[in-house]
């Protein structure tokens, strides 16, 4: 699994002019689900981005993790993650899990999460959101349980 982490003062997701979810500070994490990933990646993800140290400390430095600084965890399903433009122009995308194998791994992401004692606030699997967010630092970090970066 990858994702695309970033520290946000607030953000939210809307479908259809609905907003379906908003957070203030926290994590915003847009996660794209491999063809190889099952639950033991998605539960090492949640672990990861409940503990990155990425929140300032009383020095300023970046030495807490979202439950130190009890922020809330966006979760947004982002399949383009996986997109290979290795080729050309056109993204392939190839190596994304199908959506029937994704879903259940996003959930049981969340789930991890929860469990980990995070806040968590998600997208709407498979629909088209427009997401807004004001990223704090900006601080973005990129994940990957395949260790690839």
């Amino acid at each position: 699994m990858r994702a695309v982490a970033q520290r946000v003062r607030r953000a939210e997701v809307r479908v259809a002019d609905e907003r379906i979810a908003a957070m203030g500070e926290g994590l915003l994490a847009l996660v794209g689900v491999g063809q190889d990933d099952a639950e033991p990646q998605a539960r090492e993800l949640a672990r990861r981005l409940v503990a990155l140290r990425i929140f300032p400390d009383a020095q300023g430095k970046m030495n807490r993790s979202l439950l130190d600084a009890g922020g809330t965890l966006g979760v947004v399903s982002q399949f383009t993650l996986y997109g290979d433009t290795r080729q050309g122009r056109r993204p392939y995308f190839g190596a994304a899990a199908e959506p029937a194998r994704a879903e259940p791994l996003i959930d049981a992401l969340v789930a991890a999460a929860r469990e980990e004692g995070a806040t968590v606030v998600t997208g709407r699997f498979g629909a088209m959101m427009d997401v807004s967010l004001v990223n704090a630092g900006p601080v973005t970090i990129l994940l990957d349980t395949e260790k690839h970066f």
